[in-house]
């Protein structure tokens, strides 16, 4: 695992706190990390309306995209801790931030494990955790929890359904404009309009992008393995990627109807482009008003053997084989359009309400995420 990082904390000057000090339970650099709101309070402490306030034992885990930062999920982290403030504390993690999210897929999961870890430790009355993840976050935050689960299951032949991750019960996985399937079939990446020359382009300048870039484009082959995301759809190389995906008791799939032109809706739905709903099937609500259609969990394939990554080798094979996988699992799937704001051109921001001053029309977004999230 990778070497713990130090999370923007100067290591001589906490060594010059400690002993002055003295000794703490709690390492400062644990709550140098989570939220911007204070932790409440703990019961019997602070007065009569502390005392009846619990401690909070849901960790929620917030993960920034490419060259993103903790700042990124602020906006969402707030309705969070306005909506359960006894039952959840937010962690937005700072570990992957600004050129760090170059450095691949990999990496960047060992860091966010390590992280999740150092702060679980500070927190021992946690008992649950959940993962909210935006764009190349959501592919970092697969790899961390593979890294982080261990299994019930006492038989090595059993069937592996349930586990726990960092330690705790694993409640819900959510993704935001996530490139489950990468960015290098076709039309995955909007802005290049489905021109095979561009996309033939984009492919040979993924470089640019560090490792995330070859990891995003499946070009990155070592030791004969298939490219990691492909890897990523199976339990092998003695990470548990899909079982950790699964012991979560939901998983949800947000992503842009239009006008994102980071992430195309098939890569970030998870679905065929036959299987994309059409406009005409859209449903209004006034309560979330860009929330445009709502495909509630179901596994729909069941034909899946860890050979077709080894056997893919086209970039169609390799999307089939890491759809046929990830819908063994039930996804809600969440379709967004901001085609009638102003916003509608920074759709992929929009989604998480990246800035609130420029992305706001995202708000219902954050609420219905908010509103279904199961404690």
């Amino acid at each position: 695992m990778a070497q713990p990082q130090s999370n923007g904390v100067d290591n001589e000057d906490l060594e010059k706190t400690k002993k002055k000090k003295g000794p703490s339970l709690l390492r400062s650099s644990c709550f140098m990390v989570a939220d911007a709101a204070d932790p409440p309070p703990i019961a019997g402490e602070g007065g009569d309306e502390a005392a009846t306030r619990r401690i909070p034992t849901h960790l929620v885990v917030t993960v920034n995209g490419l060259v993103g930062s903790a700042n990124n999920w602020a906006y969402a982290a707030k309705q969070f801790m306005k909506r359960y403030p006894s039952d959840v504390v937010v962690l937005r993690s700072e570990c992957n931030g600004a050129i760090k999210t170059l450095h691949g897929v990999d990496i960047m999961g060992k860091r966010l494990a390590d992280e999740v870890t150092k702060f679980v430790e500070c927190r021992p009355e946690l008992q649950k955790i959940s993962v909210v993840a935006h764009s190349l976050g959501g592919l970092v935050a697969r790899y961390a929890i593979a890294l982080l689960y261990s299994s019930n299951s006492s038989n090595k032949g059993e069937a592996v359904n349930e586990g726990k991750i960092a330690g705790l019960e694993p409640v819900n996985f959510i993704t935001f404009a996530t490139p489950h399937l990468g960015s290098r079939s076709h039309r995955q990446i909007p802005i290049l309009r489905g021109i095979r020359a561009l996309e033939k382009v984009a492919y040979h300048l993924s470089w640019i992008a560090g490792r995330s870039g070859k990891h995003l484009y499946l070009k990155a082959r070592e030791k004969g393995k298939p490219p990691l995301l492909l890897q990523m759809v199976t339990d092998s190389g003695g990470l548990h990627f899909m079982s950790a995906l699964r012991s979560f008791k939901r998983h949800v799939a947000y992503s842009n109807y239009c006008f994102d032109f980071i992430v195309g809706r098939k890569t970030s739905s998870i679905r065929r482009i036959h299987e994309v709903p059409k406009s005409r099937n859209f449903v209004q609500n006034s309560k979330y008003p860009h929330i445009v259609y709502v495909e509630k969990s179901n596994i729909t394939e069941d034909d899946f053997s860890d050979d077709m990554i080894y056997k893919a080798k086209t970039t169609d094979e390799m999307e089939e084989a890491m759809i046929k996988s990830l819908k063994r699992i039930p996804w809600e799937r969440i379709d967004v359009s901001f085609r009638k704001t102003m916003q509608k051109l920074f759709a992929h921001s929009t989604i998480q309400v990246k800035t609130y001053m420029i992305n706001s029309a995202g708000a219902d977004v954050i609420s219905h995420m908010i509103d279904e999230f199961v404690l």
